[in-house]
């Protein structure tokens, strides 16, 4: 099943994600369970979250990937959001 896993980061934290990101991406590259993603972007361009788009076998393997996510652990997220996604185009 897809999932999309849809995060903003708490207000400030860009400077944890620029430190945690080689961890963050070594693990998608780890787990092969992402599909897609990409950071979300402020108005002044600088990342402020992300979206990822996981196939996985449900959604606890989802939540379980979340938890384990570098940027996760770091406390970089004010909010995450986990929930089915149907790929319709593309």
């Amino acid at each position: 099943m897809r999932v999309a896993l849809m995060t903003r980061d708490k207000p400030g934290a860009l400077q944890i994600r620029l430190d945690t990101r080689e961890a963050h991406l070594a693990f998608i590259k780890e787990t092969g369970v992402v599909e897609m993603a990409g950071p979300f972007l402020d108005e002044a361009g600088q990342m402020c979250g992300s979206m990822i788009v996981l196939d996985v076998a449900d959604l606890a393997a989802a939540r379980a990937w979340a938890e384990n996510d570098p940027y996760n652990k770091a406390g970089l997220f004010a909010d995450v959001r986990i929930q089915e996604w149907k790929k319709v185009i593309g």
